[in-house]
């Protein structure tokens, strides 16, 4: 079978091509799932250029999310050959995605419905999970809230998240015309492209003149000291950007004068306290009766895993990006 590796951190070409053996079940409680769907994530690019909070070592291989149909099961597996599966391998501290099939746990594995597509399947784990928390650990339930990013991944479902706990306005900060359209199509008040020099003063005004409750912001570094300025009084900015925090003392301490608050965000931490299960399956039934609509920027055969990094670094495309072997 094929997988994805990378030997060596650099450019998007260092991510080769490698033919394997297939994995085997080597236990009753194992599945073999023919993965159909991969998903790629901007932390990989990071990782694959060395820039990310944490160093893989080497050879390294990436995709820490899946879907697809398993092909085999052991003995006491709960699943049947057949079934359409979800693995959000992150979950279980494993990688190795980017490759034809995987082997894993039958715990791991929730049901795919069948009118939800292996691409939402993926798309809705790494960043699904990240926007469904981010809601939930700073409620946005009748606050002005700005979400950054607003084309990618995370916000496109965190706008509509949002939207769903009762936002009383939102906000989009996009780079792109397409972008802030998507935006705005699935359900943000007002969107802002973060290019035109006058973008603070833009987000300023969509507010409503009194700053936003929440900002959540996944982009980090140069953006943050700008964002912090565009928080209301006893406001929260959620920091989701790992490795990416550029606050300094002063703009700390006049967050502190003003009784604001900059909240950290991890996935995993989260995920470990909590039943990533249970809520992917909330996640995919919110798909599956047409509530929530994760957005899909790109498909790339496996063998293309290099265009597939320069599309997400270039933060080009809207939406997840997604690989199939």
């Amino acid at each position: 079978m094929k997988i994805i590796q990378i030997d060596e951190f650099g450019e998007p070409d260092v991510l080769k091509v490698r033919e394997v053996a297939r994995p085997e079940i080597q236990a009753d409680d194992e599945v073999l799932v023919r993965v159909h769907a991969a998903g790629v994530n901007f932390f990989e690019v990071l990782m694959r250029r060395n820039r990310y909070a944490v160093t893989p070592p080497l050879p390294a291989r990436f995709g820490v999310e899946v879907a697809g149909v398993i092909e085999a099961a052991g003995g006491r597996s709960r699943l049947d050959v057949g079934s359409r599966v979800a693995v959000p391998l992150f979950a279980y501290g494993r990688d190795g995605g980017y490759a034809d099939y995987v082997v894993v746990k039958d715990a791991a594995c929730i049901p795919l419905p069948d009118n939800v597509s292996f691409d939402a399947g993926v798309a809705l784990q790494v960043q699904g999970l990240t926007a469904l928390h981010a809601v939930r650990q700073t409620s946005p339930e009748g606050r002005s809230v700005l979400v950054t990013a607003a084309g990618g991944g995370v916000g496109t479902l965190l706008i509509q998240l949002a939207r769903q706990a009762g936002a009383r306005r939102i906000v989009a900060l996009a780079g792109s015309r397409e972008k802030l359209d998507a935006a705005l199509s699935l359900g943000a008040d007002a969107a802002v492209n973060h290019r035109d020099d006058d973008w603070l003063a833009q987000c300023a005004a969509a507010s409503g003149g009194d700053g936003f409750s929440i900002v959540y912001d996944f982009v980090g570094g140069n953006f943050g000291k700008p964002l912090t300025t565009l928080l209301a009084p006893m406001g929260t900015l959620l920091f989701g950007a790992l490795g990416r925090f550029a606050l300094d003392t002063g703009a700390m301490n006049a967050l502190l004068a003003r009784g604001q608050t900059v909240k950290g965000f991890a996935l995993i931490p989260l995920l470990q306290a909590g039943n990533p299960q249970q809520d992917l399956a909330k996640l995919f039934e919110l798909t599956a009766n047409g509530k929530l609509t994760p957005v899909i920027g790109a498909g790339f055969a496996l063998e293309q895993a290099a265009d597939a990094h320069r599309l997400s670094e270039a933060r080009a495309s809207i939406g997840k990006i997604v690989l199939h072997p």
